[in-house]
Protein backbone atom coordinates (compact mmCIF):
# COMPACT_ATOMS: atom_id res chain seq x y z
CA UNK A 1 0.00 0.00 0.00
CA UNK A 2 1.71 3.10 -0.89
CA UNK A 3 1.14 6.34 1.42
CA UNK A 4 1.37 9.95 0.34
CA UNK A 5 2.25 12.72 2.97
CA UNK A 6 2.56 16.40 2.43
CA UNK A 7 3.95 18.67 4.23
CA UNK A 8 2.94 22.12 4.15
CA UNK A 9 4.42 25.84 4.69
CA UNK A 10 4.61 29.39 3.95
CA UNK A 11 7.40 31.32 2.95
CA UNK A 12 7.16 35.50 2.46
CA UNK A 13 9.65 37.84 1.04
CA UNK A 14 9.65 40.45 3.88
CA UNK A 15 12.81 42.48 2.32
CA UNK A 16 10.98 44.90 -0.08
CA UNK A 17 12.66 48.14 1.78
CA UNK A 18 10.58 50.45 -0.87
CA UNK A 19 11.27 49.82 -4.33
CA UNK A 20 10.74 46.04 -4.78
CA UNK A 21 13.72 44.68 -6.92
CA UNK A 22 14.09 47.46 -8.70
CA UNK A 23 18.21 46.58 -8.42
CA UNK A 24 20.13 44.06 -6.68
CA UNK A 25 20.96 46.36 -4.10
CA UNK A 26 17.72 48.06 -3.42
CA UNK A 27 16.20 45.10 -1.38
CA UNK A 28 16.26 42.97 1.50
CA UNK A 29 16.89 38.85 1.44
CA UNK A 30 14.65 39.12 4.31
CA UNK A 31 12.03 36.18 4.76
CA UNK A 32 9.40 34.30 7.27
CA UNK A 33 8.68 30.94 6.95
CA UNK A 34 5.62 29.83 8.77
CA UNK A 35 3.19 26.95 8.99
CA UNK A 36 0.25 25.80 10.91
CA UNK A 37 0.51 25.83 14.89
CA UNK A 38 4.70 26.36 14.39
CA UNK A 39 6.56 29.46 15.31
CA UNK A 40 7.78 31.55 12.44
CA UNK A 41 11.58 31.27 11.70
CA UNK A 42 13.55 34.36 10.10
CA UNK A 43 14.75 33.63 7.23
CA UNK A 44 17.70 35.76 4.92
CA UNK A 45 19.84 34.17 2.31
CA UNK A 46 23.92 33.67 3.17
CA UNK A 47 25.61 36.69 4.24
CA UNK A 48 27.93 35.96 0.73
CA UNK A 49 24.70 36.31 -1.33
CA UNK A 50 23.69 39.89 0.69
CA UNK A 51 21.41 38.36 3.52
CA UNK A 52 21.76 38.92 7.05
CA UNK A 53 23.86 36.62 9.29
CA UNK A 54 21.27 36.48 12.50
CA UNK A 55 18.74 34.60 10.28
CA UNK A 56 18.83 31.12 8.86
CA UNK A 57 19.15 30.73 4.83
CA UNK A 58 18.12 27.90 3.05
CA UNK A 59 21.39 25.95 3.11
CA UNK A 60 21.41 25.95 6.48
CA UNK A 61 17.97 24.72 6.48
CA UNK A 62 19.08 21.51 4.26
CA UNK A 63 21.62 20.73 6.64
CA UNK A 64 19.44 20.93 9.48
CA UNK A 65 17.04 18.79 8.06
CA UNK A 66 19.41 16.07 7.23
CA UNK A 67 20.90 16.29 10.74
CA UNK A 68 17.29 15.62 12.32
CA UNK A 69 16.07 13.34 9.92
CA UNK A 70 19.05 10.80 10.76
CA UNK A 71 18.33 11.41 14.55
CA UNK A 72 15.09 10.46 14.03
CA UNK A 73 15.84 7.40 11.84
CA UNK A 74 18.27 6.78 14.54
CA UNK A 75 16.59 6.80 17.72
CA UNK A 76 14.08 4.58 15.35
CA UNK A 77 16.53 1.99 14.77
CA UNK A 78 18.20 2.15 17.84
CA UNK A 79 14.90 1.24 19.61
CA UNK A 80 14.38 -1.26 17.50
CA UNK A 81 17.59 -2.83 18.13
CA UNK A 82 17.66 -2.80 22.08
CA UNK A 83 20.19 0.05 21.78
CA UNK A 84 19.48 2.68 25.00
CA UNK A 85 20.39 6.36 23.46
CA UNK A 86 20.67 8.39 26.88
CA UNK A 87 21.60 11.70 24.81
CA UNK A 88 22.45 12.76 21.04
CA UNK A 89 23.94 15.79 19.80
CA UNK A 90 25.25 16.27 16.21
CA UNK A 91 27.85 19.64 14.46
CA UNK A 92 26.91 18.86 11.00
CA UNK A 93 28.56 20.90 7.96
CA UNK A 94 27.24 20.81 3.98
CA UNK A 95 29.66 21.76 1.20
CA UNK A 96 28.59 23.78 -1.62
CA UNK A 97 30.30 24.38 -4.64
CA UNK A 98 30.29 27.51 -6.44
CA UNK A 99 30.38 27.72 -10.50
CA UNK A 100 29.96 29.48 -13.03
CA UNK A 101 26.86 27.63 -14.28
CA UNK A 102 25.45 28.03 -10.39
CA UNK A 103 26.03 26.34 -6.96
CA UNK A 104 25.57 23.15 -5.73
CA UNK A 105 26.14 20.58 -2.29
CA UNK A 106 28.48 18.60 -2.81
CA UNK A 107 28.31 16.86 0.81
CA UNK A 108 27.18 16.91 3.95
CA UNK A 109 29.03 15.46 6.79
CA UNK A 110 27.21 14.52 10.47
CA UNK A 111 29.32 14.63 13.28
CA UNK A 112 26.65 12.53 15.42
CA UNK A 113 27.49 11.88 19.00
CA UNK A 114 25.92 9.86 20.78
CA UNK A 115 25.69 8.37 24.66
CA UNK A 116 24.13 5.25 25.10
CA UNK A 117 23.23 3.22 28.57
CA UNK A 118 25.48 0.09 28.29
CA UNK A 119 29.12 -0.98 27.25
CA UNK A 120 27.79 -3.80 25.62
CA UNK A 121 25.59 -1.19 23.13
CA UNK A 122 28.16 0.38 21.81
CA UNK A 123 29.00 -1.66 18.91
CA UNK A 124 25.76 -1.86 17.76
CA UNK A 125 24.98 1.75 18.47
CA UNK A 126 28.06 2.44 15.84
CA UNK A 127 26.87 0.12 13.28
CA UNK A 128 22.98 1.56 13.15
CA UNK A 129 24.11 4.68 11.60
CA UNK A 130 24.49 3.27 8.65
CA UNK A 131 20.60 1.99 8.67
CA UNK A 132 19.67 5.18 10.23
CA UNK A 133 21.21 6.57 6.54
CA UNK A 134 19.52 4.36 4.48
CA UNK A 135 16.29 5.11 6.26
CA UNK A 136 16.46 8.62 6.03
CA UNK A 137 13.70 9.53 3.42
CA UNK A 138 15.59 13.07 3.15
CA UNK A 139 19.20 11.71 3.03
CA UNK A 140 17.20 9.44 0.20
CA UNK A 141 15.88 12.27 -1.79
CA UNK A 142 19.52 14.69 -2.52
CA UNK A 143 21.76 13.77 -5.13
CA UNK A 144 24.86 14.36 -3.15
CA UNK A 145 26.02 11.76 -0.13
CA UNK A 146 24.85 12.21 3.39
CA UNK A 147 28.29 11.00 5.33
CA UNK A 148 28.69 10.58 8.97
CA UNK A 149 31.12 10.22 11.25
CA UNK A 150 29.91 9.42 14.73
CA UNK A 151 31.28 8.97 18.04
CA UNK A 152 29.43 6.84 20.61
CA UNK A 153 30.01 7.36 24.70
CA UNK A 154 29.08 5.24 27.46
CA UNK A 155 26.93 7.15 30.03
CA UNK A 156 28.46 7.02 33.14
CA UNK A 157 26.27 7.21 36.44
CA UNK A 158 27.90 10.97 37.37
CA UNK A 159 25.89 11.75 33.84
CA UNK A 160 29.31 12.78 31.87
CA UNK A 161 30.76 11.30 29.12
CA UNK A 162 33.44 8.32 28.68
CA UNK A 163 34.98 6.97 25.93
CA UNK A 164 33.46 3.31 24.86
Amino acid sequence: MSRRHRYAVNVEWTGNLGEGTAGYRSYSRATKVSGESKATISGSADPEFRGDPSAWNPEELLVAALSQCHLLSYLHVCAANDVVVTAYTDSAEGTMAQTEGGAQFTEVMLHPHVRVASKSMVERAERLHVQANAACFIARSVNFPVLHQATIHLATSAGGLDPP
